[in-house]
């Protein structure tokens, strides 16, 4: 169990000095045991710094799937990553300033509104589980959920997240602190795994009350593992690299799937 975050860790520290990582990444996670430690107890609490106390919340027990204590457990976290990620310090201060925005296109405002409440699907068929962490030096910030959903609505929401890059792939949105920003909205390629994927990438590109010029990144990938979703978003100012949500995708299906299997056995 101890070989998967070691793994991780030496390829996200690949991905600062190297762009294309994907090749190694599905070779060298793919060799090692995915079935990770049930989560820390800072994943816990970031948990429930960076979300409502709604996702807490699970149907009956009687609801078929894995426990929250398993969806804990399939949780990506910061002793897999690494330096410099650590448990939140609270909501990033840009999502107030930048993802509060509006648009006329109905789907480009949708778009805003699930990445400004991070619910693309709505309330879960059962217990979920969220980690947010923050990347110490860059200021970025990463959050990390699995969930139970019914799968012809996770693929009913992938087909629709897929024909953004041609509804919006450029528009203009008004943020309410932060004023006029042009967006741009690119398909961002997953590695193939799980049963259905997609994902975005998403800048914002503005300017500060003095002038200055900003740039907003923020990734979104949603990946489909039978019953259970892995949604994870990463954003920042400055420098993101999507090679980090492709490596931690991967690896998260990975553990998720082999916790899906121990699951079963249990049964």
């Amino acid at each position: 169990m101890t070989h998967a975050p070691a793994a991780v860790r030496a390829l996200l520290a690949s991905v600062l000095s190297v762009s294309a990582l994907l090749t190694t990444a599905a070779c060298s996670v793919l060799g090692n045991d995915t079935a990770g430690p049930a989560a820390p107890a800072s994943a816990t609490a970031s948990s429930s710094a960076a979300t409502p106390a709604a996702e807490q919340s699970s149907s009956a027990t009687s609801e078929p799937g894995l426990s929250e204590e398993q969806l804990r457990a399939a949780l990506i976290t910061e002793t897999d990553l690494g330096q410099p990620w650590v448990p939140t310090r609270g909501v990033a201060t840009w999502r107030d300033g930048l993802l509060k925005s509006s648009t006329k296109n109905a789907d480009c405002r949708r778009l805003l509104d699930v990445l400004y409440t991070e619910e693309l699907f709505g309330t879960p068929a059962g217990p979920r589980a969220v980690v947010a962490l923050d990347d110490a030096y860059s200021g970025a910030q990463l959050r990390y959920q699995v969930a139970a959903y019914r799968p012809a609505d996770v693929d009913r929401t992938l087909k629709w997240l897929g024909g953004l890059p041609k509804k919006c792939g450029e528009f203009t949105a008004t943020a309410k602190k932060d004023g006029v920003q042009k967006v741009e909205v690119d398909a961002l390629k997953l590695p193939e795994t799980g049963d259905a994927r997609q994902a975005l990438r998403v800048t914002m590109t503005g300017e500060t009350p003095d002038h200055q010029l900003t740039r907003l990144t923020l990734d979104v990938a949603v990946v489909r593992v039978g019953e259970d979703t892995i949604t994870l978003t990463n954003g920042g100012f400055g420098d993101v690299a999507s090679e980090l949500v492709q490596v931690v995708v991967e690896f998260g299906v990975n553990r998720l799937t082999e916790i899906q299997k121990q699951g079963r056995v249990r049964v």
